[in-house]
């Protein structure tokens, strides 16, 4: 059988390359973690965030068209059980790779492929983003803005009225 023609292939065969990509998420999804090659990281990660998202979705088609990638039960269940619930609230983006020094050896590139099991809250994000930037324009706008109320306001003359009252009884 003659070899694909599209794309470079890792291993060699797309048998071989699938079986690589299977064993590294099967890897990943155990250690929550692992050091790769930049490249096998970037081929990984469609299919590991795959592979979530039938996690995510949790029935049973869901469980067995995982396990026909991760060959190792305890690893689906520990998959299905912990880390989808733990990328719930997440749209995407369950991987993030890190880039880290070339290797000793042969000095190929390596990565950092992790799972994100951080909780979400997009909401959070946005105000803490929000009330950043309006401290930082808040200083500037807020010296010129306070000196000219303050002349004009008619609530500071009340107290002062309350005060001269206060002084007289």
């Amino acid at each position: 059988m003659p070899t694909p023609t599209k794309g470079p292939r890792l291993g060699g065969s797309p048998a071989h390359e699938r079986l690589i990509l299977a064993n590294l998420a099967t890897q990943l999804f155990e250690h929550k973690r692992i050091t790769t090659t930049e490249t096998k990281a970037k081929r990984l990660r469609p299919l590991a965030e795959r592979l979530i998202t039938f996690a995510k979705r949790g029935d049973l088609h869901a469980r067995r068209r995982v396990l026909t990638v991760v060959k190792d039960k305890g690893v689906v269940h520990a998959l299905f059980t912990e880390i989808a619930p733990a990328v719930a609230d997440r749209q995407g983006g369950y991987t993030r790779i890190t880039k880290i020094g070339p290797r000793k050896g042969d000095n190929a590139p390596m990565a950092v492929i992790e799972l994100v099991l951080e909780p979400l809250s997009p909401k959070q994000a946005v105000v803490k983003e929000a009330t950043k930037a309006t401290a930082k324009a808040a200083p500037k706008a807020a010296k010129p803005v306070e000196d000219a109320p303050v002349e004009d306001a008619p609530v500071e003359d009340a107290p002062v009225e309350d005060a001269k009252a206060d002084d007289k009884a």
